[in-house]
């Protein structure tokens, strides 16, 4: 499987049918298809790039951003993706640079920081050996390497959960069949118009986020489920803060494991969820990352993530870009794609 939200502009790319792409990151949305499709993913800053026009899922978490083979190309297409607009009220009015300008930027004494939280039990020992050997050409471009605790991480996961599901409860209510979306045949009258468009339109995944989001914004369980969830974010964001203030850039895998197959963990939504167990913090933080191709396992690709501080995607552009002179995984196409 490709990876999702974004699986099919990912796969534009790895195929070679488009040259570059746009794709909307939540807790991965980006970088986890860019992982598994072997090629370039940005997830920007939160509010770098206009939401406007976006079908919202999670409001506080959702970005766009560029998708393509390499990071020159990424660079070049967020060129002109991002930039303040009036439309979108998360829109940051904040100068936009020159994102090809500092592309061959010397690395030489770069602090790259590896969270120990990323390479856990819960990592491939193939993937963790490829991050690793991506570090390695980072060092022989002068990068230093330091370990970093971050203790709040294995919270992410349930916060998020609780956090985007509780926003899409919300968001998604617009789409009852009157104002927006799909409107079912025939109703007999006003609640089966609202019931069987929405029973009909939306798919399994989505009413199980909707239903969990409502149930975690009811009356007598906001206090116990999104409050505590917001609480923890901010424990999340301040675990970045301070390991962003010792080093440059964080690193680590994008996912745990290489792409499995189509319908393998369906029926197990939260094994299906822990495929995101890298890249969720990282929106709930509200920063930037980068996913580059950094190898192969039995054929499938591996995701590099690099995450920098607020409005530094010209840095991570900057960084995937020397790393993919001296290697050629950004050039290879995955099996199937051929």
């Amino acid at each position: 499987m490709p990876g999702g939200s974004s699986g099919g502009s990912a796969v534009a790319v790895a195929a070679r049918l488009a040259p570059a792409v746009t794709g909307t990151d939540t807790g991965g949305s980006i970088r986890q298809p860019a992982a598994l499709c072997g090629i370039t993913g940005l997830k920007p800053t939160y509010g770098r790039v206009s939401r406007y026009g976006m079908i919202a899922y999670a409001s506080s978490l959702d970005q766009g951003g560029p998708m393509a083979r390499s990071a020159e190309d990424a660079a070049l297409l967020m060129q002109v993706m991002a930039g303040f607009d009036t439309k979108d009220s998360t829109s940051v009015d904040q100068p936009v640079p020159d994102y090809s300008a500092s592309l061959n930027d010397d690395l030489t004494g770069l602090k790259i920081g590896l969270p120990k939280q990323f390479f856990s039990s819960e990592l491939d020992s193939q993937m963790a050996a490829a991050i690793q050997s991506a570090v390695s050409e980072y060092q022989k471009l002068g990068a230093t390497i330091h370990e970093v605790d971050m203790p709040n991480l294995e919270l992410a996961i349930p916060a998020y959960y609780v956090i985007a599901s509780a926003e899409c409860s919300s968001n998604l209510s617009r789409y009852d069949g009157v104002r927006f979306g799909y409107r079912c045949q025939n109703p007999a009258d006003l609640t089966d118009l609202y019931t069987r468009s929405r029973g009909e339109a939306f798919g399994a995944e989505v009413k199980r986020r909707i239903l969990t989001g409502t149930y975690a914004l009811s009356a007598g369980y906001y206090d116990a489920y999104y409050l505590k969830a917001q609480q923890v974010r901010r424990l999340i964001s301040d675990d970045f803060k301070r390991a962003l203030s010792e080093v440059d850039v964080l690193m680590g895998p994008v996912t745990p494991n290489p792409a499995f197959k189509i319908g393998e963990k369906t029926s197990d939504p939260v094994q299906m969820y822990l495929e995101d167990i890298y890249t969720i913090a990282i929106n709930l933080a509200g920063l930037p990352a980068l996913s580059i191709s950094a190898g192969f396992i039995a054929g499938l690709p591996v995701g590099l993530q690099v995450i920098g501080n607020y409005f530094s995607e010209a840095k991570l552009l900057n960084i995937g870009h020397r790393y993919q002179q001296v290697t050629d995984w950004h050039l290879k196409v995955p099996k199937g794609f051929e």
